[in-house]
């Protein structure tokens, strides 16, 4: 027979109920002064809405890429009743963050943490204006850590890699909000709720890590963000015994699809062809690839450790510039 829930009981209940309330309060009061609803469009006509986070005292904020898409600017209202209009400085397709800048300056910036500190199970708020209703704060755990989602930019399409997975209830609207520890610093930016209608309870944010970082100082300084290409598709694949044994690898990118006229179709490289390599550094991953393809990488030859039919073979690529226009 299951014990009746004691005086004590209920009062420990209390206390930690009182306390998980206090962080989220906490967090809340930091952070909707920096988050502002994004109204897309000029001239008073609006083509859509999201939100956006401060990040700088002299006007930028940060947002989804698909927020601003198309637009060259519109309005930001924040939590204290001011509408500033803010133009588009910069758009990253292929990570989904955009930077906008307000005039007029003056605000309160989000203090920027690292999604890669983040553990399974860890409080996070996030803040947003879903649905059109301004400052609105909801609360969850990290579900899922290491998630990913394809974002396209015209003919190209890459893994945005290590998406966060919330529990946290997100709506339309909420893209380009704060997603937050328990310190009230913005860790992602909410970018998407899964499922086939709203408010699911599995929403995904874009970590604010080293790279994502990087990916907004570019855009602050209205500089578009450069990648290395080689032109080919994969997916993991576990290596044959023999391949295995001879390179102490477990799995390699085996190669699906080889664009024609690409810097790794002028090498030589093939479909079923297995990259175990490149540069030394193993790949067994589309998203460990993307990684390795960095602005440096653009006209200095790499080398590619590849089997092909169960023989090693090495090929030398010059990656080219990633056009994402």
């Amino acid at each position: 027979m299951t014990a009746l829930p004691t005086h004590e009981d209920w009062q420990d209940e209390a206390t930690a109920l009182d306390a998980y309330s206090q962080v989220v309060t906490r967090v809340a009061e930091v952070l909707l002064p920096t988050v502002a609803s994004l109204r897309v469009g000029q001239d008073g006509w609006a083509k859509g809405s999201g939100s956006a986070v401060a990040i700088s005292a002299d006007g930028f904020l940060v947002t989804s890429a698909h927020v601003v898409a198309g637009a060259a600017g519109g309005t930001a209202v924040f939590g204290d009743g001011r509408e500033l209009p803010y133009e588009v400085t910069g758009i990253d397709r292929l990570s989904d963050l955009a930077v906008v800048r307000v005039s007029g300056g003056g605000l309160q910036a989000a203090r920027l943490g690292d999604a890669d500190r983040l553990r399974v199970g860890q409080l996070v708020v996030a803040v947003g204006n879903p649905l059109g209703f301004a400052g609105s704060v909801s609360a969850g755990v990290v579900s899922a850590l290491g998630r990913s989602f394809a974002a396209q930019s015209g003919r190209h399409a890459r893994l945005v890699e290590n998406v966060i997975q919330t529990d946290a209830a997100l709506h339309p609207g909420n893209s380009g909000g704060a997603l937050a520890d328990s310190t009230a610093a913005v860790v992602g930016i909410n970018t998407a709720v899964v499922g086939p209608g709203i408010g699911q309870g599995l929403g995904l944010a874009v970590p604010v890590n080293g790279i994502t970082l990087g990916i907004i100082g570019s855009l602050m300084a209205g500089q578009r963000v450069r990648r290395a290409w080689l032109g080919i598709g994969g997916g993991s694949r576990p290596l044959p015994p023999r391949a295995a044994a001879g390179t102490g690898l477990s799995a390699g990118l085996e190669v699906t699809s080889v664009v024609a006229g690409s810097p790794a179709a002028r090498a030589g490289i093939r479909p079923e062809d297995l990259i175990l390599t490149i540069d030394d550094v193993p790949v067994a991953a589309i998203g460990e690839l993307q990684r390795l393809l960095s602005a440096d990488r653009i006209g200095r030859p790499v080398r590619i450790s590849l089997v092909r039919s169960g023989e090693r073979l090495t090929k030398e690529v010059v990656p080219t510039e990633l056009d994402d226009r």
